[in-house]
């Protein structure tokens, strides 16, 4: 296909997404930073997160280029998602907790279109990501099954 072709595609595919949900980039803006403040502020999630995370300024920029390349095929997102959750200490519970804050955010947030089209796109990449991990820790995950918790040092999660 040529690329004026697949160009001319893309504009008519993301002039329908903002057209029937409404979203645009101040809504992926304040999807992505109200979600991560709730990351920041939960139980479970916050520590896996403040670990890694020092400068947030630069993770939430790099956060808002990732939805917005998914929602709005704006190709500004060039990173590397499975590389950098396959070290993490995470468990099927962790991307549980994920998407409930996720979708809270979002229901929040958006009108009901805008927040299942984002839902859609985060529950896909939680599984994604769940099965990339678990590959990388050499399990295979059967229809079903759900990653399993690391064995830290300590003997915690």
């Amino acid at each position: 296909m040529p690329l004026d072709e697949a160009a001319s595609r893309r504009a008519k595919i993301v002039e329908a997404v903002e057209r029937d949900t409404g979203i645009d980039e101040a809504m992926v803006a304040r999807l992505v930073h109200g979600f991560y403040d709730r990351v920041r502020a939960d139980e479970v999630l916050a520590p896996i997160f403040n670990a890694r995370i020092a400068d947030w300024g630069p993770h939430l920029e790099r956060m808002c280029d990732f939805w917005s390349s998914i929602a709005l095929m704006t190709g500004r997102y060039h990173g590397q998602p499975m590389r950098m959750h396959a070290p993490l200490p995470v468990s099927g519970s962790h991307f549980d907790r994920w998407l409930d804050l996720f979708r809270e955010t979002a229901a929040e947030i958006c009108p009901p279109e805008a927040a299942a089209f984002f839902v859609s796109r985060a529950e896909r990449i939680a599984e994604s990501l769940e099965l990339g991990i678990a590959g990388a820790r050499g399990e295979m995950l059967r229809r079903g099954e759900r990653l399993r918790p690391v064995e830290l040092a300590d003997g915690g999660e």
